[in-house]
């Protein structure tokens, strides 16, 4: 069967080290613990749009190299369509090399790889299950050039176009803007954009109207623990979608979790008013939010008993939270 949900993206292998300080200019210093593991917003997407039960296709290049081909299992052990995962000679598999310390401070390396050679060609050999798709999303860790024409055949077969400007470019192509029936990005990523620093949401109110006013549909400005803020031509009246009440222990793949979501109601739950899926969605992300830190705390057992002591401390304050979060995931899948 056909996919619904179709990205157009990166995949990344992450090469994480945790460390109890980050090294300085020049410095080597000892890790605590080393893992692989499966990255880039594209992939991360896709893959919370599988495990939301949307049938997904990933059209993606990685390289012809062991990280290329433990990367494209993945994708298959997620029920993700890898007909259009191209593997090259040409380039290595992208990665993003990650040093984290004792207190979730990190530095990143990333190398594209791979990722940059994803070309028209392999677009043209992907049209028909992208003009079949119910959901198309694209976001920048590819050449935006790809990016815009997925986007823009996706719309000329009326296509719901999905967009996350990220990471984000200050000479953004205005035809994403236009070609973006929905365009999300998050606080950082809407400063770069509009040169308005988002500190609360009056501001949000403002670089949603600014966005808006640049061609798009609808605009959805992510905030954290905040929620989101959404504005649509249809309702130009900036509408804020309040978070849930979980606490946000550990952001990591939140905004990517985000995306997948949506993309998934939007295929699935089409007749669900916007805000809904907004607020659905944030479930997801903020279940996501709780299973990172889980993960995290299984890898820092073998730090410092201080560093332990204090993902303890954590760990007893968010356990009715995470329950109750659980809870409030297994209902939005209803």
């Amino acid at each position: 069967m056909a996919a619904e949900v179709v990205v157009v993206g990166s995949c990344m292998t992450d090469l994480v080290s945790l460390t109890t300080r980050l090294p300085k200019a020049g410095e080597t210093i000892l890790g605590h613990k080393f893992f692989v593991g499966f990255g880039g917003k594209g992939a991360n997407q896709c893959v919370q749009s599988a495990r939301l039960g949307a049938k997904t296709s990933l059209i993606c290049k990685v390289g012809n190299d062991s990280f290329g081909n433990d990367y494209v299992d993945n994708l298959k052990k997620n029920g993700i369509s890898t007909a259009f995962v191209g593997q090259t000679t040409d380039a290595a598999t992208g990665t993003a090399s990650i040093i984290v310390n004792s207190e979730g401070q990190n530095v990143i390396v990333i190398v594209p790889g791979a990722n940059l050679l994803l070309n028209f060609e392999d677009l043209k050999r992907a049209s028909d299950v992208i003009c079949k798709a119910k959901v198309v999303v694209c976001q920048l860790e590819i050449a935006p050039a790809v990016s815009l024409e997925a986007l823009k055949m996706a719309r000329a077969s009326g296509v719901k176009t999905l967009f996350n400007p990220a990471p984000a470019l200050a000479d953004l192509d205005p035809q994403f803007y236009t070609y973006s029936d929905i365009f999300c990005c998050n606080e950082t990523e809407a400063e770069i954009l509009t040169g308005i620093s988002v500190g609360n949401l009056e501001d949000a109110k403002k670089v949603g109207r600014m966005l808006l006013e640049r061609g798009c549909k609808l605009v959805i400005v992510t905030l954290g623990a905040e929620g989101c803020m959404m504005i649509s031509g249809d309702e130009p009246i900036p509408k804020h979608v309040p978070a849930g009440k979980v606490r946000a222990v550990d952001t990591t793949g939140a905004g990517d979790s985000f995306v997948g979501a949506l993309a998934f109601y939007l295929a699935y739950y089409p007749k669900l008013s916007m805000e809904e899926m907004i607020r659905k969605s944030n479930c997801v992300a903020s279940a996501t939010k709780i299973k990172a830190f889980f993960s995290n705390l299984l890898h820092v057992l073998s730090s410092s008993l201080s560093s332990l002591l204090y993902k303890l401390q954590s760990f007893w304050r968010i356990t009715a939270q995470c329950f109750n979060a659980i809870i409030y995931f297994s209902y939005s899948r209803i």
